[in-house]
Protein backbone atom coordinates (compact mmCIF):
# COMPACT_ATOMS: atom_id res chain seq x y z
CA UNK A 1 0.00 0.00 0.00
CA UNK A 2 1.02 3.37 -0.63
CA UNK A 3 1.83 4.66 2.42
CA UNK A 4 4.78 6.51 4.22
CA UNK A 5 6.38 3.55 5.08
CA UNK A 6 6.52 1.92 1.87
CA UNK A 7 7.61 5.06 0.56
CA UNK A 8 10.64 5.18 3.11
CA UNK A 9 11.37 1.29 2.12
CA UNK A 10 11.23 2.18 -1.29
CA UNK A 11 14.13 5.17 -0.44
CA UNK A 12 16.19 3.20 1.04
CA UNK A 13 16.24 0.23 -1.64
CA UNK A 14 16.54 3.16 -4.15
CA UNK A 15 19.58 4.40 -2.50
CA UNK A 16 21.07 0.66 -1.86
CA UNK A 17 20.72 -0.14 -5.70
CA UNK A 18 22.24 3.21 -6.70
CA UNK A 19 25.50 2.55 -4.18
CA UNK A 20 25.80 -0.48 -6.06
CA UNK A 21 24.84 0.03 -9.64
CA UNK A 22 25.70 4.03 -9.95
CA UNK A 23 24.43 6.12 -13.22
CA UNK A 24 23.87 2.81 -14.50
CA UNK A 25 20.39 1.82 -12.73
CA UNK A 26 17.78 1.14 -14.69
CA UNK A 27 20.10 2.98 -17.83
CA UNK A 28 17.44 1.25 -19.88
CA UNK A 29 14.29 2.13 -18.31
CA UNK A 30 12.66 5.86 -18.99
CA UNK A 31 9.43 7.60 -18.16
CA UNK A 32 7.69 10.37 -19.74
CA UNK A 33 5.56 11.96 -16.84
CA UNK A 34 2.53 13.47 -18.17
CA UNK A 35 0.45 11.19 -16.71
CA UNK A 36 -1.84 13.81 -16.57
CA UNK A 37 -1.17 15.61 -19.30
CA UNK A 38 2.01 18.59 -20.21
CA UNK A 39 0.91 21.65 -18.15
CA UNK A 40 4.55 23.57 -19.23
CA UNK A 41 6.63 24.26 -21.25
CA UNK A 42 4.43 22.64 -24.16
CA UNK A 43 1.20 23.17 -22.46
CA UNK A 44 -0.44 19.99 -23.67
CA UNK A 45 -3.51 18.85 -21.63
CA UNK A 46 -3.88 15.90 -23.77
CA UNK A 47 -0.24 14.71 -23.57
CA UNK A 48 0.06 11.15 -22.02
CA UNK A 49 2.77 9.34 -20.24
CA UNK A 50 5.13 7.22 -21.44
CA UNK A 51 7.16 4.22 -19.97
CA UNK A 52 10.03 3.02 -22.26
CA UNK A 53 11.89 -0.37 -21.72
CA UNK A 54 9.73 -2.25 -18.76
CA UNK A 55 10.54 -6.12 -18.64
CA UNK A 56 8.55 -8.47 -17.02
CA UNK A 57 10.37 -8.33 -14.07
CA UNK A 58 7.47 -7.57 -10.87
CA UNK A 59 10.26 -8.04 -7.81
CA UNK A 60 10.20 -5.07 -5.13
CA UNK A 61 13.17 -3.97 -6.87
CA UNK A 62 11.52 -3.48 -10.44
CA UNK A 63 9.55 -1.37 -8.04
CA UNK A 64 12.17 0.56 -6.72
CA UNK A 65 13.69 1.14 -10.41
CA UNK A 66 10.38 2.42 -11.71
CA UNK A 67 10.39 4.71 -9.26
CA UNK A 68 14.13 6.08 -9.64
CA UNK A 69 13.16 6.39 -12.88
CA UNK A 70 10.18 8.38 -12.44
CA UNK A 71 11.74 10.97 -10.04
CA UNK A 72 14.11 11.26 -12.72
CA UNK A 73 11.86 11.85 -15.24
CA UNK A 74 10.07 14.59 -12.82
CA UNK A 75 13.57 16.39 -12.33
CA UNK A 76 14.15 15.65 -16.48
CA UNK A 77 10.71 17.98 -16.71
CA UNK A 78 11.83 21.04 -14.46
CA UNK A 79 14.95 21.36 -16.76
CA UNK A 80 12.37 20.83 -19.88
CA UNK A 81 10.31 24.04 -18.57
CA UNK A 82 13.78 25.62 -17.29
CA UNK A 83 15.44 25.43 -20.97
CA UNK A 84 12.15 26.52 -22.22
CA UNK A 85 12.62 30.28 -20.04
CA UNK A 86 16.29 30.18 -20.66
CA UNK A 87 15.60 30.11 -24.51
CA UNK A 88 13.61 32.67 -24.04
CA UNK A 89 15.62 35.63 -22.30
CA UNK A 90 15.69 34.16 -18.64
CA UNK A 91 18.59 33.21 -16.97
CA UNK A 92 17.28 31.08 -14.23
CA UNK A 93 20.12 28.95 -12.61
CA UNK A 94 18.60 28.69 -8.51
CA UNK A 95 15.38 27.00 -8.08
CA UNK A 96 13.81 28.08 -4.14
CA UNK A 97 11.52 24.82 -3.82
CA UNK A 98 8.24 24.73 -1.36
CA UNK A 99 6.01 22.27 -0.65
CA UNK A 100 6.10 18.53 -0.56
CA UNK A 101 8.71 17.86 -2.48
CA UNK A 102 11.28 19.16 -0.07
CA UNK A 103 10.46 16.45 2.16
CA UNK A 104 11.84 14.23 -0.33
CA UNK A 105 15.82 14.04 -0.59
CA UNK A 106 15.88 12.19 -3.73
CA UNK A 107 14.02 14.92 -5.72
CA UNK A 108 16.04 17.24 -3.80
CA UNK A 109 19.32 15.70 -5.45
CA UNK A 110 17.65 15.16 -8.70
CA UNK A 111 16.20 18.83 -9.25
CA UNK A 112 20.28 20.01 -8.97
CA UNK A 113 21.60 17.18 -10.75
CA UNK A 114 19.57 16.62 -13.72
CA UNK A 115 18.88 20.77 -14.05
CA UNK A 116 22.72 21.92 -13.28
CA UNK A 117 20.76 24.44 -10.71
CA UNK A 118 21.49 25.25 -7.46
CA UNK A 119 18.53 24.23 -5.17
CA UNK A 120 17.41 26.13 -2.43
CA UNK A 121 15.04 23.93 0.43
CA UNK A 122 13.55 26.36 2.92
CA UNK A 123 13.75 26.59 6.54
CA UNK A 124 10.33 27.27 7.10
CA UNK A 125 8.00 24.48 7.61
CA UNK A 126 5.21 25.82 5.39
CA UNK A 127 7.17 27.93 3.17
CA UNK A 128 4.01 28.55 1.12
CA UNK A 129 2.51 30.04 3.89
CA UNK A 130 5.20 32.24 4.85
CA UNK A 131 4.96 33.48 1.21
CA UNK A 132 1.20 34.04 1.64
CA UNK A 133 1.67 36.00 4.62
CA UNK A 134 4.19 38.16 3.06
CA UNK A 135 1.42 38.88 0.57
CA UNK A 136 -0.79 39.68 3.85
CA UNK A 137 1.43 42.13 5.76
CA UNK A 138 2.17 44.49 2.79
CA UNK A 139 -2.05 44.30 1.86
CA UNK A 140 -2.23 45.45 5.51
CA UNK A 141 0.38 48.11 4.96
CA UNK A 142 2.99 46.46 6.95
CA UNK A 143 5.93 47.29 4.79
CA UNK A 144 6.27 49.64 1.49
CA UNK A 145 6.00 46.76 -1.15
CA UNK A 146 6.41 42.81 -1.02
CA UNK A 147 9.91 43.00 -1.57
CA UNK A 148 10.57 44.51 1.68
CA UNK A 149 8.08 42.37 2.96
CA UNK A 150 10.54 39.13 2.06
CA UNK A 151 13.54 40.60 2.67
CA UNK A 152 12.04 41.05 6.25
CA UNK A 153 10.40 37.80 6.80
CA UNK A 154 12.39 35.66 4.91
CA UNK A 155 13.82 32.42 6.70
CA UNK A 156 17.13 31.28 4.66
CA UNK A 157 17.09 28.41 3.67
CA UNK A 158 19.89 24.89 2.80
CA UNK A 159 21.05 25.05 0.18
CA UNK A 160 22.50 22.42 -2.81
CA UNK A 161 24.70 22.46 -5.23
CA UNK A 162 24.51 20.14 -8.80
CA UNK A 163 27.20 17.72 -8.76
CA UNK A 164 29.05 18.19 -11.71
CA UNK A 165 29.72 14.47 -12.15
CA UNK A 166 26.60 13.68 -12.79
CA UNK A 167 26.15 15.55 -15.85
CA UNK A 168 26.89 13.61 -18.22
CA UNK A 169 24.09 10.69 -17.17
CA UNK A 170 21.30 13.68 -16.82
CA UNK A 171 22.43 14.91 -20.45
CA UNK A 172 21.59 11.72 -22.05
CA UNK A 173 18.82 11.01 -19.72
CA UNK A 174 17.58 14.35 -20.94
CA UNK A 175 17.80 13.68 -24.42
CA UNK A 176 16.16 10.50 -24.27
CA UNK A 177 13.37 12.87 -22.69
CA UNK A 178 13.28 15.23 -25.66
CA UNK A 179 13.42 12.28 -28.13
CA UNK A 180 10.50 10.07 -25.99
CA UNK A 181 8.25 13.68 -26.46
CA UNK A 182 8.89 13.90 -29.78
CA UNK A 183 8.14 10.19 -30.42
CA UNK A 184 4.93 10.69 -28.56
CA UNK A 185 3.72 13.51 -30.88
CA UNK A 186 4.65 12.00 -34.19
CA UNK A 187 3.09 8.80 -32.60
CA UNK A 188 -0.30 11.22 -32.25
CA UNK A 189 0.11 12.33 -35.63
CA UNK A 190 -0.48 9.16 -37.62
CA UNK A 191 -3.80 8.83 -38.96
Amino acid sequence: EPDAAMHARIARRVAELRAVEGGNLAARLHVLPDFHGNRSPLADPHAVGVISGLTLESSFDSLCKLYWRTAVSIALGVRHVLEALNENGYLIDTLHVTGGHTKNPLLMELYADATGCTVVEPLADEAVLLGTGMIAATAAGLFPDLNAACVAMQQGGKTREPNSAAAGRFDRDYRVFLEMHRQRQALDEIR
